[in-house]
């Protein structure tokens, strides 16, 4: 594999280190099973073939709903009530919180960090983990964190605008500030030096977004491809548009949710969405990525098993392969 250069190069200074996380969570969501995604994608033995390439040597790390979180999936309206509507709000940042430590730990470190979810309320702890120690390592705002959103759905809900209470709707407005702590122990460990910065921000793939979203991306200026937009442009003018737009020598952060592809290649997940992106699509974005040589950490996150079990196989295929390209490790190469 071509490591590499660019921002990423002086980033990413522990360059044979692939740090995963397992983050095993589904407190953000209305129902369980994406706790399970990590596991299956693990013993998909993904990462053994990346490791056989001589590309990564592959370290774990194994986050997961135990009792120190409330035992998230069981827990009650009573042991975690709501706040401002949200649900399970406590447990979510607990949940984050930890996620934003350990990315924090290894980008700190200089190390490729990919996150596997869950759901993607995580992102809240990703985002931040990187853009906190791309602070710290190169200095205040000039070392400013550009992400790739890749969703079916903006996920930038504030409490006051979310229908459902559900965080994994909201990590975007989390991640950037525009949702605020609401007290002890719901984000109040979320500082400036978190935060991402939404001129900094591109989503590709978006074709479920409420009407409270679309005024937030369009009163905050944030660059936005619908799936509209892909089919009208391609995915190539999409991608060199974001780039484009993202600055040469930026570090990047993909925030991957399976529902971005089409059912057809990803139907084992809870929000699945018709008109998605191909397969080839989703390839192509992480390609693109890769050859950026700015790429510095990744979420693949709402696999689950539970749903559509028979298709389980065709889900981690397809999201194997996007890791995979993300990596630089073509499928002729397998």
């Amino acid at each position: 594999m071509a490591r590499q250069a660019s921002t990423a190069a002086k980033f990413l200074t522990d360059h044979s280190c692939l740090a995963i996380i397992a983050a095993r969570f589904s407190c953000g969501a209305p129902r369980g099973g994406a706790e399970l995604g990590p596991g299956a994608l693990i013993d998909s033995r993904i990462f053994s073939v990346i490791q056989s390439k001589g590309s990564y040597v592959c370290s774990f790390d194994n986050l997961s709903q135990d009792k120190s979180l409330g035992n998230a999936i069981e827990s009650s309206d009573d042991s975690d009530p709501d706040v401002d509507g949200m649900k399970s709000p406590r447990t979510v940042s607990l949940a984050a919180k930890r996620v934003s430590e350990c990315v924090y730990a290894h980008a700190r470190q200089g190390r490729f960090v990919m996150t596997l979810g869950g759901d993607h309320s995580m992102g809240i702890g990703t985002l931040t983990g990187s853009a906190r120690a791309l602070r710290e390592r190169f200095g205040g705002t000039s070392a400013e964190l550009s992400v790739l959103w890749v969703d079916a759905h903006a996920d930038i809900n504030t409490p006051e605008t979310s229908l459902s209470g559900r965080i994994h709707g909201m990590p975007v407005a989390f991640a950037s500030g525009l949702a605020k702590s609401r007290g002890k122990n719901v984000f109040d460990w979320i500082t400036e030096t978190h935060l991402i910065n939404l001129k900094k921000f591109v989503y590709i793939g978006l074709r479920d977004v409420d009407e409270a979203e679309e005024n937030l991306i369009k009163e905050n200026g944030i660059k936005a491809f619908t799936m509209d937009d892909v089919r009208r442009q391609g995915i190539q003018t999409i991608m060199d548009l974001a780039l484009e737009y993202l600055g040469d020598r930026t570090p990047i952060h993909v925030s991957y949710d399976i529902d971005s592809l089409d059912p057809e290649w990803a139907p084992s997940t809870g929000f699945p969405v018709t008109r998605g992106l191909s397969l080839e699509e989703g390839i192509y974005i992480s390609h693109r990525l890769h050859k950026t040589g700015n790429l510095i950490a990744m979420d693949l996150v709402e696999i689950n098993p539970l749903i559509q079990p028979s298709k389980l196989g065709k889900t981690l295929e397809s999201a194997a392969s996007v890791i995979k390209s993300a990596l630089g490790i073509d499928r002729e190469d397998i």
